[in-house]
């Protein structure tokens, strides 16, 4: 008989690590549900639906949550992962000053740990809303430099401009170079109670935060790298290599046939963001200057080097309109560069931003731009404006003045960006000279959950967006942003 052969068979262990897998995605979806705060009445929650469960984006964040260490829960690996993210920021020197009566403090800039998820459909909302608005603002500066139909035909009142410090009336007439005076805006965005998208704030000069959004996408897309790659995270590389492109495109005609330079305009390092200049720089490989670098000469601007001057042709601005020109704006700006107004004038170099669109920025436009829209593009904004209601309108002033609680009080040609709160004797200062002061309606933002001391914390949160024109007519919003998110109710998120 032949002899028989035992044989052996190993366990498969598909049954076991599907298991474990779903026991790692109930504790994840538990301890973000579990470890949570309640929830606030009359608010929408980010994180949870309204019967407690964890809304569809978070449950497949949570599914993708990574293994934790051994001898580590969920929530203790999640707070071990906090502090990895506080060191990458020491490490990298992330910092954003900080100004007081002692002078400037550097501290070190504040990233939490879970990003904001927002779902493709609210996304496609968001998008759509943004380039309309980003070229509504272009076709406003356009007008209002030039023919000025909206004020002829008063769909804007002319106080809001010709009043307003950031109008520049040596730009009147002037066409910049390529045609296109905002390469970028952003746009502050909060989601209402009802979950609808709601406009802020807009900013038009030298919107500020891109230098920290792509630090902070790589630093927690490192810590959730499963995630950002199974949710097909869109990636933002291309957002800043089509700002370049576009400036340098238009930069190259003004250099007519020579190699074009584009250099970044930073205050300098005691400018609040003054990390996010140098970290952009750095990334889209251009010099970092101060308005010291500089120098205009026969209406050309240049930069100053050891081999003597070497022709501008294309600045990228993080600089405030006022403080560009001490010869023409403010006398007292040690920070920008003498005769910088000529050069844009003369079309020499391409500003991006062009000079002269702060007026915008003003709260109280946000109430003509429902009209504006509609006379410039014959269409609705598809997102909202806060409430908004400017004194300087004898009828808007008289319906709003016995209703100012709940609201919020602002100058309408701020500096700054300061806001004035609701306070006694306001009545009478806003009587005093009405044009000055707006009243907008108090939204309650939705609440982002922040990890912390093992637990979520829900917090106020406003989003900045960032849209980007490629030169040919057309506005591309980069897929994503900057949340912020305030301590309290009362507090900003700024």
């Amino acid at each position: 008989m032949p002899q028989s052969q035992s044989q052996s068979q190993t366990p498969l262990p598909f049954e076991s690590e599907a298991e474990a897998a779903r026991a790692r995605v109930d504790a994840a979806l538990d301890t973000l549900r579990r470890k949570a705060l309640p929830a606030e009445a009359g608010v929408w929650d980010e994180l949870r639906a309204d019967d407690g469960a964890l809304r569809a984006p978070w449950r497949g964040f949570a599914e993708l949550l990574p293994d934790p260490p051994a001898g580590l829960d969920m929530a203790a690996d999640l707070d071990r992962r906090v502090a990895q993210v506080a060191q990458q920021i020491r490490l990298d020197g992330v910092t954003h000053n900080v100004f007081g009566d002692d002078g400037v403090a550097s501290r070190p800039w504040s990233l939490e740990l879970l990003p904001l998820l927002i779902e493709p459909a609210d996304w496609a909302k968001i998008e759509q809303g943004v380039t309309q608005r980003a070229a509504l603002l272009e076709a406003m500066l356009d007008d209002l430099y030039g023919p000025r139909k909206l004020l002829h035909e008063g769909l804007l009142p002319p106080a809001l401009m010709l009043r307003h410090p950031g109008y520049l009336r040596p730009m009147q007439g002037v066409q910049p170079p390529g045609g296109l005076r905002l390469h970028i805006v952003a746009f502050d965005l909060a989601r209402g109670p009802e979950g609808d998208w709601w406009v802020v704030a807009q900013r038009t000069q030298g919107p500020s935060g891109l230098g920290y959004v792509l630090h902070n996408r790589l630093t927690i897309a490192q810590q959730f790298p499963e995630a950002f790659r199974d949710l097909r995270v869109q990636h933002i590389a291309s957002s800043y290599r089509r700002l370049l492109d576009t400036v340098d495109a238009m930069a190259r005609e003004v250099a007519r046939g020579a190699t074009p330079r584009v250099v970044l305009l930073t205050p300098g390092p005691y400018s609040e963001t003054y990390f996010e200049h140098a970290y952009l720089a750095r990334y889209l490989g251009l010099p970092l200057v101060e308005g010291g670098d500089l120098a205009v000469r026969n209406g050309r601007l240049f930069l100053k080097t050891v081999e003597g001057l070497e022709p501008v042709h294309g600045v990228l601005r993080r600089l405030d309109d006022d403080w560009c020109d001490p010869l023409e704006l403010r006398p007292d700006s040690a920070l920008g560069v003498p005769g910088l107004l000529q050069a844009a004038r003369a079309g020499t170099v391409v500003m991006a931003n062009a000079l002269g669109s702060a007026f915008l920025e003003s709260p109280a436009m946000q109430g003509f731009l429902p009209g504006i829209a509609q006379r410039l593009t014959g269409e609705a904004l598809s997102l909202p404006s806060l409430p908004t209601w400017w004194c300087g309108e004898e009828a808007a002033w008289s319906d709003v003045r016995e209703h100012l609680e709940g609201k919020v009080v602002r100058s309408t040609f701020p500096r700054g960006g300061r806001t004035s709160q609701v306070h006694e004797a306001l009545d009478a200062r806003i009587d005093h000279d009405p044009d000055a002061w707006t009243v907008q309606g108090r939204l309650r933002f939705s609440r982002a959950p922040i990890w912390g001391g093992s637990g979520v914390t829900p917090r106020p949160a406003m989003v900045r967006v960032y849209a980007i024109a490629d030169g040919g007519g057309r506005w591309h919003v980069l897929p994503g942003g900057m949340t912020r998110v305030a301590r309290r109710e009362d507090t900003s998120v700024s």
